[in-house]
């Protein structure tokens, strides 16, 4: 397979105020990754609202022969009052929704070491198993979101899986907070191939400072974006990247590089290397807009958006007055910033692990004074 697979999270709306995806538009950028000879989607129970797996189903399943393409989907293990039957329900919907007999890549969603309490006393580990076994699924994994030493423990004992899908980009290489360079060697360790999510980290790598921009443009004239795309795929252990395109352009730009791909020389490394200060010094909030945050939260709080035009207003503080009519736009259906309840279910449900309250507090200071 070629290295880049098209990710269903982020999928086009038919507008910014709507939840409802733009189908016609998905059948475009579906039917030109294919074209252009890629094959692997990532989906999972949860995405858009539960709606991801049926979308695939119609924009890609109904259309091609199975053997065709791949197909990645998750078990969703931190859904509240899962249970062992539940489980089994969840696996059968899926199969259902995606309209396929097996599942290529089948994943354990977002594990951690917290999360290992509920994969044990669901033994969920051996329930994918089986299903490998049944012919159910082809190949059996987990995503991690936890520290190098939680992933460690996973490996060692469940040395059965067949790969991991880990958050890598040049950003959180060296990241304290991410350690996306520690977890690899993890994973190199037990000789587990790598999926890599989170490439361009949410679209940071995309959005960069003006003079971070300057930099790769001077030095190359792909696009941004593409330097981060390539960044994962020239890692070794690394056999699949995974973007979550939201445009046709996007599948234009990223397919184009990836067709015959070249991973980084060393030259283009030392590039990256010297705007990483650049970036960490213009983002406010790491967040990667993936919305894990807005399923738990009871005041509905646009948390990702708000986060996003908290980070926009640090790079370009001039345009403070600009900043203010936005946020009072991203809130006039939905709650102030101030609303927040302080009951922490958005940080429970963080990737990143950010201190979402606290930013919050930021915010409304920030925008609502």
């Amino acid at each position: 397979m070629k290295k880049l697979g098209f990710g269903f999270m982020r999928l086009p709306l038919l507008n910014k105020e709507s939840d409802v995806v733009d189908l016609e538009l998905v059948k475009k950028m579906v039917s030109l990754f294919m074209k252009r000879g890629f094959t692997y989607f990532d989906t999972a129970y949860v995405y858009h609202n539960g709606k991801s797996e049926s979308l695939l189903k119609q924009a890609l399943v109904d259309n091609y022969p199975r053997d065709s393409f791949t197909v990645a989907t998750k078990l969703a293990i931190f859904e509240p009052r899962i249970d062992k039957k539940r489980q089994e329900e969840m696996f059968d919907e899926q199969r259902t929704r995606l309209g396929v007999d097996y599942i290529d890549y089948y994943l354990l969603h977002a594990l951690s070491r917290e999360r290992m309490e509920i994969v044990d006393r669901l033994e969920s580990f051996d329930f994918i198993k089986q299903k490998k076994l049944e012919g159910k699924i082809r190949n059996i994994g987990f995503s991690f979101h936890d520290k190098p030493e939680a992933l460690d423990y996973i490996l060692n004992k469940h040395p059965e899986v067949d790969f991991v899908q880990l958050q890598i980009n040049y950003l959180d290489w060296e990241n304290p907070l991410v350690e996306s360079r520690a977890c690899y060697e993890i994973a190199k360790k037990y000789h587990k191939p790598v999926i890599v999510m989170e490439p361009v980290k949410g679209g940071t790598l995309v959005n960069l400072p003006l003079e971070a921009e300057k930099i790769l443009k001077q030095a190359s004239n792909l696009s941004v974006a593409s330097w981060a795309i390539r960044y994962a795929a020239s890692l070794d252990n690394v056999f699949m990247v995974l973007s979550g395109m939201s445009t046709l352009e996007q599948v234009e730009d990223n397919t184009s590089y990836m067709e015959e791909f070249k991973p980084l020389n060393e030259k283009e490394k030392d590039i990256l290397s010297s705007i990483v200060p650049i970036i960490d010094n213009s983002i406010a909030i790491p967040c990667t807009a993936c919305g894990y945050c807005l399923k738990g939260c009871p005041m509905n709080i646009p948390i990702p958006q708000l986060f996003s035009l908290y980070n926009k207003e640090k790079i370009f503080p001039s345009q403070i007055k600009d900043a203010k009519n936005n946020y009072l736009k991203i809130t006039s259906s939905q709650f102030l910033a101030s609303s927040c309840l302080k009951c922490g279910a958005c940080e429970k449900s963080c990737p990143q692990h950010l201190k979402i309250r606290d930013y919050l507090e930021k915010i409304a200071d920030k925008f609502e004074n």
